[in-house]
């Protein structure tokens, strides 16, 4: 039998295109233990689904015992259809067009398995955990800005999935018509012009047409480009690797401004890797979002129409929960499956 006191046990999930991680977690705690494999995307999907599942078997064996498992949550790349928790044409997970991986975890387990897009446990995580809590607000909006970009969307405390699990894919909203190709056949999508990998291939086309002597010093030094190094280079005043920042802000601004004229929502969250070169970034982003979303302009804090919303006006905030907001909705998933709206007392009654 199962008392009052007995602590509720989960497993997470962060799938990605480069690692995945894996997390034992309580409420009362947080997380006890995570995991860092390598995603072997040059094997078959199974061979990353056994990866997978070896891990969790593993944490559960070690942290199960007292405890009663609550359930085991999954972020994955996207599209991601649902409920079916199939994926077409993942640009990041080359080869899984089609894959049933909801059918492939549970079968693995022989457990009941939640799945979710990357995005959605991320913008769940900082809803329940980051800023969403801190700024006592029900609705946001989260990009997340890695090897590609996610999009999450919480409205009155719940995720919007679309009529097929589809929704919050602004991160293939097309910012520059004539722009880069991207993975999903459309051209200058948010994708292609403001993710980790984007910034790298701005620096290296700039570096091709031989017209950036900075950023070849910086290949030479470093054999390759990292959107880190580039904002290192940035920060310390190479003028291209700055010019890379600022059209990156450009087009976070141009997507985040049609966003907030759609949606209307008191908070936008910008998280992944990208995001810790905000101050690279802001600039431009901010520049674009006043003159081309007039709610922006007429909601921002202590704008004329800003009084008695949520959280003091429209907010453009970094994430708050940083690298971590994917595998800490991961694993507060489940908590969100069995409560739904009471999903934030579930989590922070530690």
């Amino acid at each position: 039998m199962v008392s009052e006191n007995t602590q509720r046990l989960t497993i997470g999930v962060d799938l990605g295109g480069t690692n995945l991680r894996v997390a034992a977690y309580t409420a009362e705690t947080g997380v006890l233990e995570s995991m860092v494999l390598r995603t072997r995307l040059e094997e078959c999907p199974l061979t990353v689904v056994d990866d997978m599942c070896g891990a969790i078997q593993q944490l559960l064996d070690k942290h199960l015992d007292g405890r009663v498992l609550a359930g085991i949550g999954i972020g994955s790349p996207g599209p991601l259809e649902l409920p079916a928790g199939r994926l077409h044409h993942p640009p990041n997970l080359p080869g899984w067009d089609g894959f049933g991986l909801l059918d492939a975890m549970q079968e693995r387990l022989g457990r009941p398995v939640l799945l979710e897009s990357d995005a959605n446990v991320a913008v769940l995580a900082e809803y329940a955990l980051g800023l969403g809590k801190e700024l006592g607000v029900d609705s946001l909006c989260m990009l997340t800005l890695g090897t590609g970009v996610g999009n999450g969307i919480i409205l009155d405390g719940k995720l919007w999935h679309g009529a097929a699990g589809m929704g919050g894919e602004a991160g293939h909203m097309t910012v520059l018509p004539d722009g880069p190709e991207c993975g999903c056949g459309s051209h200058g999508c948010l994708e292609v012009c403001a993710s980790a990998t984007a910034v790298v291939k701005a620096a290296e086309r700039l570096l091709a047409d031989g017209k950036a002597p900075g950023l070849a010093r910086l290949k030479e030094e470093k054999t390759r480009f990292t959107a880190q190094n580039l904002a290192e280079a940035a920060r310390a005043g190479d003028p291209d690797a700055q010019q890379i920042y600022e059209e990156t802000g450009r087009a976070l601004g141009l997507c985040l401004a049609g966003l907030v004229n759609i949606l209307n929502l008191p908070l936008y969250v910008v998280g992944g890797g990208v995001a810790n070169s905000w101050d690279l970034l802001s600039p431009s982003l901010f520049k674009e979002l006043e003159s081309r979303s007039y709610v922006y302009a007429l909601t921002a804090p202590d704008r004329a129409a800003s009084h008695g919303m949520p959280g003091g006006g429209t907010r453009v905030l970094p994430a708050r929960l940083g690298a971590e907001a994917g595998l800490l909705g991961a694993c507060i998933l489940p908590f969100y499956s069995t409560e739904r709206e009471d999903v934030r007392a579930a989590v922070t009654a530690r």
